[in-house]
């Protein structure tokens, strides 16, 4: 039985369905409140980037994907833009359409997983079970597009390996519309709903200064008005040819990283229109690279980042002359959010709050295991 003064120690996590994959976080706790929050990984065991170091640049590629399950393209095009900055190739504009088009559907996927997790957190199962099924709809095109639901392996140096199917594009348009007219339904039964404003606003605030000090990105940085995004701040692609804005809201809470993220979808449906729109319809998708021993990388190094569904995801990458990456570093949110970031709020909130701030995080486990 605990005493008044005696603090009982609890994990929430790795099997817990309010966990954000395979971590555990160790609280200590004082009655229903927490005292001290410790994050703990180690149930993978991946070591990603050195296992990329000890493989060719094509056996490489089909580690990277698994970096980030939710999510896994953005990891695709950074991998597959870094080699290209090694190997002095240049993808066509058709490509870059077709990248953008991927990354914007795999954002779209990722956010309406968040919704069904962080409405999960508070109790309401009936968003958890729309989300899912319309981020299936979106997984059935990829199906189509690349042979796999979860990892896509699409994305790769040179450009993408395989041409739209026939009607892809008008697909997608029909989807756009579909989900466009389901956001109303999600605004009055989540985003709207009381319950979860009680909920969500002044919980897990950041402040703005502490957000720009440490390093924050994603909904993280713009949940508190700041507007920074990847696809703004250094453009890749074709991201400079289209029109989207960059959602921000204040308040630095849970409440203000949701309203962010409903946002996002609204702009990422927006860019898609418009790549469907504006994608050359002539134009090689892969350019020649060189056979698999012979696909050397020159001896320098590149830094490339792409905005993923979570905020900016960046990779390090350098060659020595070789077929096999010299030094490979992967740059996510999920370190400093999981460990720094996490830590700090869940002190002194109710154990019913841990896994409604850790899913307004962005938090994907094997990021920090890279």
């Amino acid at each position: 039985m605990q005493t008044n003064n005696e603090l009982i120690k609890i994990f929430h996590g790795p099997q817990h369905p309010g966990i954000t994959g395979n971590m555990s976080v160790e609280l200590d706790l004082l009655g229903e409140t927490i005292k001290g929050a410790r994050t703990h990984v180690g149930y993978l065991h991946r070591g990603f980037e050195k296992l990329i170091e000890r493989r060719t640049i094509i056996q490489a590629f089909t580690i990277v994907c698994r970096i980030c399950v939710p999510e896994p393209d953005p990891n695709e095009e950074n991998f597959a833009r870094a080699v290209e900055n090694l190997a002095d190739i240049e993808i066509s504009q058709r490509a870059k359409y077709i990248r953008v088009m991927v990354l914007e559907m795999a954002r779209l996927g990722a956010l309406f997983l968040w919704m069904g997790g962080q409405s999960g957190s508070i109790g309401l199962g009936t968003i958890g079970q729309w989300s899912v099924h319309d981020r299936d709809l979106i997984l059935d095109l990829f199906e189509e597009l690349t042979g796999g639901r979860v990892y896509h392996m699409y994305i790769y140096p040179g450009g993408v390996r395989r041409e739209l199917p026939n009607g892809f594009l008008d697909r997608l348009s029909q989807l756009l519309d579909y989900l466009e007219s389901r956001l109303p339904l999600y605004d009055n039964v989540f985003f709207d709903n009381s319950s979860f404003k009680k909920r969500a606003i002044g919980i897990g605030v950041v402040d703005a200064n502490e957000a720009l000090k440490n390093g924050y990105v994603g909904q993280v940085l713009r949940g508190c008005g700041i507007k920074r995004d990847v696809r703004k701040d250094n453009p890749y692609l074709v991201y400079d040819q289209l029109d989207f804005e960059i959602p921000t809201f204040e308040g630095g809470d849970v409440y203000a990283r949701a309203m962010v993220r409903r946002g996002e979808i609204r702009e990422s449906i927006k860019i898609l229109r418009q790549v469907i729109k504006q994608m050359p319809e002539d134009g090689l998708i892969m350019q020649k690279i060189p056979k698999h021993r012979k696909f050397k990388l020159k001896k320098d190094d590149t830094f490339v980042a792409t905005e993923s569904a979570r905020g900016e995801f960046a990779y390090y990458m350098a060659g020595d002359g070789t077929e096999k990456i010299r030094r490979m570093q992967v740059k996510g949110p999920s370190l400093i959010h999981g460990f720094t970031l996490l830590e700090k709020l869940l002190i002194d909130e109710e154990l019913s709050n841990v896994a409604m701030i850790m899913n307004s995080l962005g938090i994907c486990p094997p990021e920090m295991e890279r």
